[in-house]
């Protein structure tokens, strides 16, 4: 079946951050033949004085297809009261393709621009059937993690921490698109301005890793025109990529 599994606030000024816990426990669940990992997305919700956060309030959603959902649960419990950080409120959802639906949607909307409460998103999660957890803390982690399944459901927020095929990381220099597809679960180059589809055959400059987008449901590189007759494209720098996933 396939789910989607977030986690959020899950560490502390001095800690691993909640997109490294989330690759580490995505890494885990393969391990344990629990499950095939897809994707890992991260997703900016709303700063605001009325909500703490340790860094950035962002959280982590993992798009996996599982064999057994009870197994899943208790692994990603495990793993979360284990490693989530000393002061953290580490929240868990995993939820259903079936069961996340506009509601689900419309929660995760909203995590980015209002301070929501951790009573609703539980009423929301039960009426739903999510799973839903507080683990630590105050728990209201359980407000972000559930943001972060509506948020990569809907296909259009956040960027991408893993994605599988070749690590993203050692993915640098100049590449034809058609590479980029091919060592990698990349479903397309798309243009900073009108989103335009780039041909496979035209050349793309990675200048220190990739840095995937969701985008239409989808894995997909942001590109701008390059000023260099070495490539015909110029991926987004880490700081373009931030502004345009915010």
């Amino acid at each position: 079946m396939k789910v989607l599994i977030a986690i959020d606030d899950t560490d502390n000024l001095e800690s691993r951050g909640t997109g490294f816990q989330a690759r580490q426990l995505g890494r885990l669940i393969a391990e344990k033949e629990i499950g095939k990992i897809n994707g890992i997305t991260r997703h900016q919700l709303y700063v605001h004085d009325n909500i703490p956060y340790t860094s950035h309030n962002s959280s982590a959603c993992i798009e996996a297809e599982i064999f057994d959902f009870e197994p899943l649960i208790k692994l990603c419990r495990d793993f979360l009261l284990e490693v989530a950080a000393e002061g953290s409120d580490a929240g868990l959802c995993i939820a259903k393709y079936e069961n996340i639906n506009s509601e689900i949607i419309d929660w995760g909307n909203k995590a980015k621009i209002e301070v929501l409460t951790k009573a609703d998103a539980h009423a929301l999660a039960e009426r739903n059937n999510l799973y839903l957890e507080g683990l630590t803390g105050e728990k209201i982690g359980v407000i972000g993690s559930l943001a972060a399944v509506g948020l990569h459901f809907d296909g259009n927020d956040g960027r991408y921490l893993w994605i599988a095929g070749k690590e993203m990381r050692e993915i640098q220099g100049v590449f034809t698109v058609n590479d980029l597809k091919n060592i990698s679960t990349i479903n397309a180059i798309l243009t900073k301005e009108n989103y335009n589809f780039v041909a496979d055959s035209d050349t793309v400059f990675i200048e220190d890793w990739l840095r995937p987008i969701l985008k239409n449901n989808e894995a997909v590189i942001i590109v701008e025109k390059s000023e260099s007759t070495a490539y015909d494209w110029k991926a987004l720098t880490k700081i373009d990529v931030k502004a345009l996933t915010q």
